[in-house]
Order: C-alpha cells, then structure tokens, then sequence
C-alpha cells in the first residue's frame, strides 16, 4: 500500500522549538528559523545582548514568536532561566538549534601551539560545552523526543587555514554530539552536527582572508556554488521531520560538496 504523507507546509504544526543564535538576517540560525516556521512550528527566539536585540526583535516578530528572551551563555543563570520559561510557559520542546560559536580574538588570530589558557577554555565554553549544556537541559523537556542541532565547520576534520583554535573546538563538538546522540537515542532524542561551508555570516568575519576561503570553496565544490543559508536552513528542518527519526549523530555537510574535494 503507497503510504500516505501529511501535508509538508504543516509537518511540524504543533512542535516547539528553541533557535539560539539569530544575530541578524544573515545568521544561519535566521534561515534556519525560517525554514521551521514554514514548516509550521513554534518558536523561541534568543538574543544576545540589547545591542543585538533591536536586530533580532523584528525578526522574532516575522516568525510570530511567542517567546522572545536574553541568552549570554557566558553570563551566569541565563541559559537555565531560558529553559525554565520554556517548561513554564510551553511544558515541551520537541527542537533544539544550537547556533553560536565565539574565540577570543587573541586566541582565534593566532596559531594553536600559543593559545593561551583563558582564551582556550571561553572558546570551549562557547564553541562545545554550552551546547551540552543545552542538551542537558533539554532532555527532560522533550518527553517524547526530539531533535537537537549545533553548527560546524569543514575544520574541524582538515587543517583549515586561519580556522585555528576554533577547529579544535568544533572536532569536540562533534565529538560531544555523537556521544549525546548515544546517550539520548534510547529516549527518541536524535543529535546531529551541520556543517555549511563558508557563508558571509557575522561571525565569520573574525577569521583573517575569509574571503579567500569563499573564493577556493566556489571554485572547487562540485556545485561551483557557495550555500545560502536557506539552503542550511531547509537542510536542517528536514532532520527535525519524523521521516529522519532514524537519523543520528551524523555531520551533514551542506557545502555544494566540497568536503570530497582534495
């Protein structure tokens, strides 16, 4: 018998997610969001600071978000007081996305073997260990499973050139979402790495001759194309569906190929 398919525009009517690092419209986590939204979910919207809330404000407001609030994982409390609005006024999570990366430019800037200890350690907690921490703090929100995601990177598997520290830090974060994926399959709970190739975001201006690096990927992936971050974003969704529910701690490349390029 053909099995029937609910209608796509409304596949994830009724799920709640939570979309973390939404800087502005050229954020992944903004193409991201939309592609949930269009999908039918409902959001939580972070913003970093007030600096950054008068650039991520009007788009929480286009995504109808009902929950709109503060996260600085680096500031003490924040993260579980976001979670705990989420349990108080949703009861439920079924998403996590998990978007936010930071170095210290000192430790980001220069090679690895000098990185000193405090710039090591504020880009693990930014880079890997505040998403485990969200992961902890989700799992018992997501009552019957759900779907947690973190962003990464081409360097955290190759040498990259000026990627540096942060290529550390992504190699423990994917390492953390395999062992995550482990430890919360049993519960429904799938844990994925996506790994965009280079896009023209924020945070990404911090790394010397980005540029470059834009240039060589577009020349050299099959696809001749750099990604958008709608193309991440509609990725992304799809492994929130129940058609991926069998799909976990996996790194999904979205980088037009290429990853299989010497």
């Amino acid at each position: 018998m053909i099995p029937v398919f609910p209608d796509t525009k409304v596949a994830l009517k009724g799920k709640k997610g939570l979309v973390v690092g939404i800087a502005n419209d050229q954020s992944i986590a903004w193409g991201c969001a939309k592609a949930f939204r269009a999908l039918g979910a409902d959001l939580a919207v972070t913003y970093l600071n007030e600096r950054a809330k008068k650039h991520v404000e009007p788009l929480a407001q286009a995504l109808e978000a009902p929950i709109f609030m503060p996260l600085d994982v680096m500031m003490e409390g924040q993260t579980e007081e976001a979670f705990a609005r989420i349990e108080k006024e949703w009861g439920q999570l079924d998403f996590l996305l998990h978007s936010i990366a930071f170095s210290p430019k000192e430790a980001l800037h220069g090679r690895v073997v000098d990185v000193g200890r405090d710039g090591f350690l504020k880009t693990m907690e930014v880079s890997c260990w505040s998403f485990m921490r969200m992961a902890r703090l989700a799992e018992p929100l997501m009552k019957n499973g759900g779907t947690m995601f973190t962003m990464t990177y081409y360097g955290s598997q190759m040498v990259v050139e000026n990627y540096n520290v942060m290529g550390v830090a992504k190699a423990a974060l994917e390492a953390s979402v395999r062992y995550i994926a482990a430890e919360l399959g049993p519960k429904g709970i799938r844990v994925h790495a996506i790994s965009p190739g280079p896009l023209a975001t924020r945070a990404a201006s911090g790394i010397p001759e980005f540029d470059e690096l834009m240039d060589k990927a577009q020349s050299k992936a099959p696809s001749r194309s750099l990604v958008s971050i709608d193309d991440v974003g509609n990725a992304t969704a799809f492994l929130a569906l129940d058609g991926a529910k069998l799909i976990t701690g996996s790194v999904l490349y979205v980088d037009g190929g290429y990853h299989i390029i010497d």
